[in-house]
């Protein structure tokens, strides 16, 4: 099986429960003879500034050729009756929602069709978010031609006679896309397919900032891997991750970004980087802020480099689905940052005074090359704007 990384096509979550194949089997492939299975499972990263994100799932498709259009041969579907509706921020912490399995024809697998219900007068609300900010529930709009699935690349290999086992990690943070002052939300899927490992990463916060604004990550080249929320205790795990070597990264709403650097990940095995006893619980900082406009479908990041190298990403979404702005309050206070020791030892940390209020923009659109802008050093209440165009 093989990790799939960065999968920021269209494809909103796949949550399937007693799955049934129907349809042929491939044309356009690399099909063997016999058949192997295919096993799903869902998690969830943290969603900031929502208390619920609700899809309804209706069908999904999958074939062997990339370019396979929705009347070619080589379909295989798996339809939901009745449509399934999830709301996906039940699934933090390393829960995860077992999606069922289905028989398909050995072979891989490159394309997935996932078809979501519409929001129509009979159920307006099969797709929904819950603002934090209130307690009403919004129609979620989904992207125009859903009706014949929203495309996602994948790189799948069923064996005959084996078990493909991924697990479908949804950003909804991300994913969730704020349309002007209308009041409207937009989903644009961002989503991460990954083998089921058991390894991870466990550890606490302090309750106090168990309150659903805290997210803590974990990173390899300022990219996050896996991300989550603390529980209402402050437990936090990172699961499931892939064996090898992470940095740590833990950011709240005016509190000090704090990392922990070289975190090892073995095969089988969840990584304790502190215990009850010690939660994270970096101090109080002032804040700036980053904005500006992109255009539509531009997902800006904020990265903080560190001095022993590197960076880590501690904010990112996409831009606003009319108006194209974004805005970041960020810490100014210097990241506290810690080399990993195995418990029972503390971990120490130190505060990187070189790279207090330094902080750097990647903006990435589909069709073009990134963009990047390194920013003046950010002091408090103070406001840097940054517009970018493309190409």
């Amino acid at each position: 099986m093989k990790l799939l990384r960065n999968l920021k096509p269209v494809l909103a979550g796949l949550l399937v429960v007693g799955l049934a194949a129907c349809g042929g089997g491939g044309s356009g492939g690399s099909a063997s003879a016999g058949s192997g299975t295919l096993r799903l499972a869902m998690t969830d990263a943290p969603a900031c500034g929502y208390d619920a994100v609700n899809v309804t799932i209706q069908k999904i498709r999958v074939n062997q050729s990339s370019s396979a259009s929705d009347t070619d041969a080589g379909w295989s579907e798996v339809v939901l009756n009745p449509a399934m509706r999830v709301n996906l921020l039940g699934l933090t912490n390393g829960v995860l929602a077992e999606l069922g399995q289905t028989p398909l024809p050995a072979g891989k697998y490159t394309q997935l069709r996932l078809v979501l219900a519409d929001n129509s007068s009979a159920n307006p609300l099969a797709n929904s978010v819950v603002p934090t900010t209130s307690t009403t529930e919004v129609a979620l709009k989904t992207p125009s031609g859903q009706q014949s699935g929203l495309k996602a690349n994948i790189d799948i290999d069923v064996a005959a006679n084996k078990m493909a086992d991924f697990v479908l990690d949804f950003d909804a943070c991300k994913s969730v896309v704020v349309a002007g002052g209308s009041g409207q939300y937009l989903l644009k899927p961002v989503v991460t397919v990954i083998p089921r490992y058991v390894s991870g990463v466990a550890g606490f916060v302090d309750a106090t900032l168990a309150n659903g604004n805290t997210s803590v990550s974990l990173q390899q080249g300022g990219v996050v891997v896996k991300a989550t929320t603390p529980d209402s205790t402050g437990k936090f795990l990172l699961q499931p991750v892939a064996p090898g070597t992470y940095t740590l990264v833990m950011t709240a709403p005016g509190r000090t970004t704090a990392i922990v650097t070289n975190v090892p990940v073995a095969a089988d095995t969840v990584t304790s980087v502190n215990a009850s006893g010690t939660p994270f619980n970096p101090p109080v900082s002032s804040s700036g802020t980053v904005s500006g406009t992109a255009p539509v479908n531009t997902l800006v990041r904020v990265l903080q480099p560190l001095t022993s190298g590197g960076s880590v990403e501690v904010a990112g979404r996409f831009v606003d689905g009319v108006t194209g702005a974004y805005s970041y309050p960020l810490a100014v206070n210097a990241p506290l940052v810690a080399p990993f020791v195995a418990m029972p030892n503390s971990l120490v940390f130190a505060a990187d005074t070189a790279a207090a209020g330094k902080y750097t923009l990647d903006a990435s659109l589909t069709g073009f090359a990134d963009k990047t802008a390194t920013l003046a050093t950010l002091a408090s209440g103070a406001t840097i704007t940054t517009n970018f165009m493309f190409p």
